[in-house]
Parts: C-alpha cells; sequence; structure tokens
C-alpha cells in the first residue's frame, strides 16, 4: 500500500504541482508586496487613498453596496494577472521557443508524388 502511494506521489505530475502551488505561494507574497508596497501608495498619491474600499458604498435597505470593496479586489486582480504574465508567462515562453526543436518536414505523400509526374507529364504532351 504504502509503495503504491509512494508511485504515486514521485509521478511526475504529482511533483510538477507540488513544486508549482510551493512557487505559486512565493510569487504571491512578491505580487503581494509589490500591490502593498510600491502600486498602492502610488494610488494613494493620485486619488488621496490607498484602496477603494470606503468610496463608491450605497445604502439600500438594510444593507450595503460597497463598489468600492470590489474595485479594489479587481484592481488586486489585474496587478497580479499582470505581474504573473510578464514575470512568469513571457519568459517561460521565450524559454519554450528557445529551446524548441524545429519541426521536422513530413515526408511528401506518394500519392501527391505520383500526381505531379502526371502533372507533368501531361504538360509536356501538351506543349
Amino acid at each position: 500500500m504504502l509503495a503504491g502511494f509512494k508511485k504515486f506521489v514521485m509521478q511526475g505530475n504529482v511533483m510538477d504541482l507540488a513544486v508549482g502551488v510551493i512557487v505559486g505561494a512565493a510569487f504571491s507574497a512578491v505580487v503581494k508586496s509589490l500591490t502593498d508596497h510600491i502600486l498602492m501608495p502610488l494610488i494613494a498619491a493620485i486619488f488621496g487613498q490607498p484602496n477603494f474600499d470606503g468610496n463608491f458604498v450605497w445604502h439600500l435597505g438594510g444593507g450595503e453596496i460597497q463598489f468600492g470593496s470590489f474595485l479594489t479586489a479587481v484592481v488586486n486582480f489585474f496587478i497580479v494577472a499582470f505581474a504573473l504574465y510578464f514575470f512568469l508567462v513571457l519568459p517561460m515562453n521565450k524559454l519554450r521557443e528557445r529551446h524548441a526543436k524545429p519541426a521536422a518536414e513530413a515526408p511528401e505523400d506518394p500519392q501527391l508524388i505520383l500526381l505531379k509526374e502526371i502533372r507533368d507529364e501531361l504538360r509536356a504532351k501538351r506543349d
């Protein structure tokens, strides 16, 4: 039973997933620091507050619609997506392109070769 579990854990997909989760958690801390310590102070300099949590609140009956909090979450999402794309996805794609093997030319179909020969002979007879 333990041998089967060990085999499962040592498979490439499980190990890749584990590494991805760990790297993702570490990268999340970097992006959070970028957001909290660099980008949000810039937003505070422009808009007067580091986030939109207290803004755009509508009271409706007994509840509140807090559009500002939603807007802060959307801004954070785009910051994370931007950082992921430019710091991870783009470099990985360039690395893959650099190390990609050129596609081998597929051998020409024998029927296509025969048809080309027939075409060439018909042209020669016509001329």
